[in-house]
């Protein structure tokens, strides 16, 4: 008769290959990027190869930018002798938490050879003259 403890640690054992599968499974989907702080402006890239600009959706909230979309990707090639198709797809997520500077009503997105570049205007940091308000008369 085999223990109940001994059975409960294979079942564990059993489990051990498994276990941190759901990350990788999200690093697999997590396209890769890059970010970087210029003079007056961050940018952010983020390579999607085989990903449509009509796929993809870029958002601001809570001054995060959140880059969203889909990888719809076929490939067939036929021969004399053989037959080989491969698809791949998966939804796709990055958030990005913007500096206090960020300028999140100043975003500009371009796409291109599969990489998506967004520049995020920095506010400025100079102070700013004094200003004289006029006063209405009522």
């Amino acid at each position: 008769m085999v223990e109940k403890s001994h059975t409960v640690g294979s079942w564990q054992n059993l489990y051990d290959p498994l276990r941190g599968l759901g990350q990788k499974v999200a690093d697999w989907f997590a396209p890769l990027s890059e970010a970087s702080a210029l003079e007056d402006h961050y940018e952010i890239k983020v390579e999607l190869p085989g990903v449509k600009a009509e796929d993809i959706d870029v958002s601001i909230h809570d001054s995060n930018v959140t880059i969203r979309g889909e990888k719809r990707s076929e490939r067939e090639e036929t021969g004399r002798d053989f037959f080989f198709s491969e698809r791949e797809y998966g939804a796709f997520l990055r958030t990005f938490r913007l500096p206090p500077d960020a300028s999140d009503d100043k975003i500009d997105a371009a796409f291109s050879d599969g990489v998506l570049s967004l520049k995020i205007a920095k506010r400025s940091s100079k102070k700013q003259a004094g200003k004289k308000v006029k006063i209405r008369k009522e």
